[in-house]
């Protein structure tokens, strides 16, 4: 096996070392905690002393520290108590995802305080480009949001804002509505009438205000109607 094409779990335990093949993802979530089948995580059912030789650990040292030769039972304890070796192409895929969203979530709640407009993901990516920002694949986008943004304000201007809109929704469509409203943002109030139709105040991040109002309007075929607050 060629360690560049491996992601390894690996523990150090009473000298000897342990590793297995594993599956980054799953890996990952299962030293989270996530409940998933041990053998979904493995790549192979063994425990090596040198994965890249595909050097098998002896059964009897595997018995000696571990009290079992059961790999599946071994391989748990090598994960939540060792440390996930991933392979530079992982890493590099982890990275470019998380600056993906990072884009996206700028895009999607920031607008340009010169033309009050979202600044496309493009421009957003040119930013990084030019800022030099270098992502964390082991922090979450929203962890390292605070700080990228610190890095491009100067070359892109950007202002978080919330729109604040009331709807008033037909019966026809109201009960349909629900999910499409909530998914866009932040339910304040909202009345269900006694003619079936809905009253319900929104805040949502301006850069999405366009975007849910052309969805919403197309949803109800224009029979809605929008209300804005002033700032």
């Amino acid at each position: 096996m060629s360690e560049e094409r491996l992601n390894l779990a690996r523990l150090k335990k009473a000298g000897q070392t342990f590793e297995i093949s594993v599956d980054p993802n799953l890996a990952l979530k299962f030293k989270k905690g996530e409940p998933l089948d041990i053998r979904d995580v493995l790549k192979v059912e063994k425990i090596f002393s040198d994965a890249k030789k595909g050097e098998l650990s002896p059964e009897s040292k595997l018995k000696e520290i571990f009290h079992t030769s059961d790999p599946l039972k071994i391989a748990e304890i090598i994960i939540k108590e060792g440390e996930i070796q991933l392979t530079s192409e992982f890493r590099a895929q982890q990275r470019e995802q998380k600056k993906r969203k990072i884009i996206e979530l700028i895009h999607k709640n920031a607008i340009d305080p010169n033309t009050k407009l979202p600044h496309p993901p493009q421009r957003i990516e040119l930013a990084f480009q030019e800022a030099k920002v270098q992502i964390d694949e082991h922090k979450s986008a929203e962890e390292q949001l605070d700080k990228i943004l610190s890095q491009i304000r100067p070359l892109l201007p950007l202002r978080f804002e919330k729109s604040v809109l009331t709807l008033q929704i037909p019966p026809a469509y109201a009960p349909k509505s629900y999910s499409l409203v909530q998914k866009y943002g932040k339910i304040l109030k909202d009345n269900w009438n006694s003619d079936g139709s809905w009253t319900v105040t929104l805040e949502i991040p301006a850069g999405l205000k366009s975007e849910f109002i052309d969805k919403i309007t197309s949803f109800t075929h224009g029979e809605i109607t929008i209300q804005e607050k002033e700032s």
